[in-house]
């Protein structure tokens, strides 16, 4: 099953600026590049210019159109994980139109659509990096934005900004079929609900539960409901019923209903939990049936409290996943465009940032903000 998504223009942005035409065939050079950027974990984001380095043999240039925001971007911006280095230009939901590449890159030419994820570099020599899982290399994942580059050891910079320069290993090919502002969030919400889906196989006759309809929640509905299995909604609000549904949820449970949850108990093969605030883990493993798993991959800043006999009762696991590696991810994007699947977005001009962030903290957001990349001067 497929579902259409939406895309909405929210009223307080009105960019006007056209697209540029695609660059020459060559790697331009780096230098300084308009941004918007935290400079503390109290400042709000505002404009910044960061320097991008000349791309390498292997390195591919792109004129960033859309980058999502997600709620790690503003977890990050303000310190919560406490691994943020400042100044930190969030974004690593991209999707834009490559302008150059190095003398070796042999699957992009100026004029590509392409996207870049969570990372951007690893050691890709470890077991995990050999079996494209370069998201859990054992050295160290080189993140979008806060982290260190390998090469260069510069601090990495996000898409909050209007062009970027990652290793072209790390791009991915962005089909042309789909709309590219509700491409972007695939790059991250996407992958992040795909990846343990498909690792638990989740499919056909499997019966999951998804807690949280927001941005990885939306998309975790869609791919549950597109592999098969019976898919159903828990939410602590009722509005969101109809919305689910459209999403292709099957069914929906208020989870402060007690009698209904309590009906529920034993009932799931699975449950994704996308939750990224502080919230009871054990209300939802009782729902768990035997040898039933619930995937994590929402990130609170807070620990989880876990009762082990709650888990004990019927053999139950509890797990996280992180993103895919680069195989899923594009494995992910071509199945997307295949079933006509992608994110429902707002697309709002840069200059809404913080007020995006305000309303993502309150679930005021149907169901991705994406950044018209044309708004940033």
């Amino acid at each position: 099953m497929s579902r259409s998504t939406g895309t909405r223009k929210t009223t307080r942005s009105k960019s006007t600026a056209k697209r540029t035409a695609p660059a020459a065939a060559t790697a331009p050079r780096g230098g300084p590049t308009p941004a918007y950027a935290a400079q503390s974990p109290q400042t709000p984001l505002a404009p910044f210019t960061i320097n991008r380095r000349s791309a390498g043999p292997h390195d591919v240039q792109i004129e960033i159109l859309y980058c999502g925001v997600c709620h790690s971007d503003l977890h990050m911006a303000r310190n919560e994980w406490k691994q943020t280095i400042y100044p930190v230009v969030p974004g690593h939901e991209i999707v834009g139109r490559v302008i150059g590449v190095g003398a070796k890159v042999k699957r992009f030419k100026p004029g590509d659509i392409a996207g870049v994820g969570v990372m951007v570099d690893s050691c890709r020599e470890c077991k995990n990096c050999r079996k494209g899982l370069q998201q859990y290399c054992t050295v160290g994942t080189v993140l979008t934005y806060s982290s260190h580059d390998k090469r260069t050891g510069e601090v990495t910079q996000g898409g909050y900004s209007k062009r970027i320069v990652v290793h072209d290993e790390f791009v991915f090919t962005i089909p042309k079929k789909l709309p590219l502002q509700n491409v972007a969030p695939l790059l991250c919400a996407g992958i992040t609900t795909y990846s343990p889906l498909r690792h638990w196989k989740v499919g056909k006759g499997s019966k999951l539960g998804v807690v949280g309809l927001g941005g990885l929640g939306h998309m975790a509905v869609k791919f549950g409901a597109s592999f098969g299995a019976e898919v159903t909604m828990l939410s602590t609000s009722p509005e969101k019923e109809k919305d689910a549904r459209r999403l292709g949820a099957h069914k929906f449970a208020l989870t402060t209903d007690g009698a209904k949850i309590e009906s529920l108990n034993g009932y799931f093969d699975f449950i994704l939990d996308t939750v990224s605030a502080k919230h009871d883990y054990n209300l939802y493993i009782k729902m768990l049936g035997l040898d039933a798993v619930m995937m994590c991959v929402g990130a609170p800043p807070t620990p989880a409290e876990v009762g082990i006999f709650t888990l004990m009762d019927a053999r139950r696991s509890i797990a996280a996943s992180g993103i895919g590696g680069v195989p899923e991810t594009q494995e992910m994007l071509d199945y997307c465009a295949k079933h006509g699947i992608t994110s429902d977005v707002e697309v709002i001009d840069i200059s809404y940032v913080n007020q995006a962030y305000e309303r993502m903290l309150k679930g005021d957001v149907r169901y991705r903000f994406v950044i018209d990349m044309a708004s940033l001067s």
